[in-house]
């Protein structure tokens, strides 16, 4: 019988995001995700080369999963930071992964740059079309909706704290994503001009 290798495949990218997202790059142990996955060890390094590469395998595959998952609209920012939110949310150990990939290795990859290079664009496009305030870089207007969309998370207490991810409770996840929504919209909103 044939094995399936996409099915082993999607196996170990899983259990590599669990083992990566809690133990970091460094701390992360090839045979620990082998055994998550109920893989043999050597098939990772056959799909995927080494720990680094598995790495960016699950780091391109949450990006993908993400672009997917929260659709970039310029002309809604706040609408795009609520469904950032909500990403993360249902994905608390995401931002531990973006973190342990800040912390070992700053920077951005091709993927990541070309991704923020097409929104860059969209918002710059946007405040030259006068839908959202121009006296912000697209760039950093870009940064300030990721980071107030992130920031409940990175909060002590907040709701990616907890045993096995445990978060807050329904009703102060509301409050806090319209606080997100109602941070960007006031950050973008067009300004009146000088009178």
């Amino acid at each position: 019988m044939a094995r399936d290798s996409s099915a082993t495949k999607a196996r170990l990218l899983d259990a590599a995001f669990s083992e990566f997202a809690t133990y970091g790059i460094a701390g992360a142990r090839i045979d620990r995700i082998a055994e998550t996955a109920q893989a043999n060890k050597r098939l990772i390094y056959v799909y995927y080369g080494n720990k680094e590469q598995l790495f960016d395998a699950v780091l391109q595959r949450a990006l993908e999963t993400g672009s997917e998952s929260v659709p970039f609209d310029a002309d809604d920012l706040p609408g795009y930071a609520g469904a950032i939110f909500d990403h993360l949310v249902e994905r608390p150990e995401l931002m531990r992964l973006v973190l342990w990939k800040q912390l070992e290795r700053p920077g951005s990859t091709g993927a990541e740059a070309e991704s923020y290079e097409g929104k860059i664009a969209a918002v710059r496009q946007a405040q030259e079309a006068g839908r959202i305030d121009a006296d912000i870089a697209p760039a950093d207007v870009l940064t300030l909706i990721i980071g107030v969309s992130q920031a409940w998370f990175g909060a002590g207490g907040g709701p990616a704290a907890g045993a096995a991810g445990a978060g807050w409770p329904a009703e102060r996840l509301a409050a806090h994503r319209s606080a997100v929504v109602e941070s960007v919209r006031r950050i973008t909103a067009p300004q009146p001009p000088a009178v």
